[in-house]
């Protein structure tokens, strides 16, 4: 059976990769943190999740550990990490292996492609929710899907069995030509919410009201009107309905750069707020509210572009 990899083991990669596995696919999850993948290597992962609490066994070690090819990488690390990422797999790169991002961004499938061939890189998203309680204990509360399809817009085996590896599992997955779209709806939802709650050290809850509203709505249209200038047909509709969802469903929930900044770790503001800059420069656009958004995060990150 060949080896599915999940490249970045954190709560949505260990849930992706623990559901997998408990579905009797072939998989491996690869991290950094040598102590924490021994620990689930050794005892198991426990999910929490609508099918119940459960532990399931599932492999779990280092890119340096792993010696035989893999199938299947499927990129799960922050976005700024993804070309070191890769990088540190390319002895488990065979000649039909596929790596297929569901990272947060714009950017992962160039990443890829600096190690991998082109035409087997897939890009893509989820907002399958998933949160780490401990070193080998992981929660999902609510459904979500995955979208994804190749980075050079041809159909291929690889992502056809992708697609049966996560319904097999249970998820809503699809491949889809289409994830332009999915890709650019979710960086620009992400745009008016996870930088704004960053800056200000807010759950979703505390941006619900006419100050936040007005900053969520201003970065999410720059973010429309930058990717529909690019050619990218986004919903402008479905955007503002997710970011009112966000605001009024889940008020409590931090967004994963409010998280960074409050851990002390770096963000993906380059890969989100900061696409959606760089996609208006070249489409000839200014997107003030987000180049600001940016600029604001670097320097909480005591960092300058």
């Amino acid at each position: 059976m060949t080896t599915t990899a999940i490249l970045g083991a954190g709560a949505l990669g260990s849930y992706i990769g623990g559901r997998l596995a408990e579905s009797g696919s072939a998989v491996v999850l690869i991290a950094r943190d040598a102590a924490r993948l021994a620990q689930i290597a050794r005892d198991g992962l426990r999910i929490e999740d609508d099918r119940g609490d459960r532990m399931v066994r599932v492999r779990a070690a280092t890119a340096a550990a792993l010696r035989e090819p893999v199938g299947l990488f499927i990129v799960l690390t922050k976005a700024m990490h993804t070309a070191a990422a890769i990088a540190s797999v390319k002895h488990l790169i065979g000649p039909e292996t596929w790596a297929v991002s569901l990272q947060n961004g714009i950017g992962n499938g160039e990443a890829l492609a600096t190690v991998m061939p082109p035409a087997r890189v897939g890009i893509g998203t989820t907002n399958v929710p998933a949160n780490l309680l401990g070193p080998a204990h992981v929660r999902s509360a609510g459904h979500g899907s995955l979208r994804f399809w190749s980075i050079d817009g041809a159909d291929a085996p690889a992502l056809r069995t992708l697609e049966r590896l996560l319904a097999g599992a249970g998820f809503d997955a699809a491949a889809t030509k289409d994830i332009a779209v999915d890709i650019w709806e979710k960086v620009a939802f992400n745009g008016a919410l996870n930088a704004l709650g960053a800056i200000t050290r807010q759950a979703n809850g505390g941006l619900d009201n006419p100050d936040g509203r007005a900053i969520a709505e201003a970065a999410a249209t720059e973010a429309v009107a930058a990717a529909t200038a690019l050619g990218v047909r986004v919903d402008a509709a479905r955007i503002r309905t997710r970011i009112d969802g966000a605001l009024t469903q889940h008020r409590a929930h931090k967004g994963s750069m409010l998280q960074d900044v409050l851990a002390g770790r770096p963000t993906e503001i380059d890969f989100i707020n900061g696409a959606i800059v760089r996609a208006a420069e070249q489409a000839g656009l200014a997107a003030p509210v987000n180049r600001t958004l940016v600029q604001l995060v670097r320097l909480i990150e005591g960092r300058t572009a």
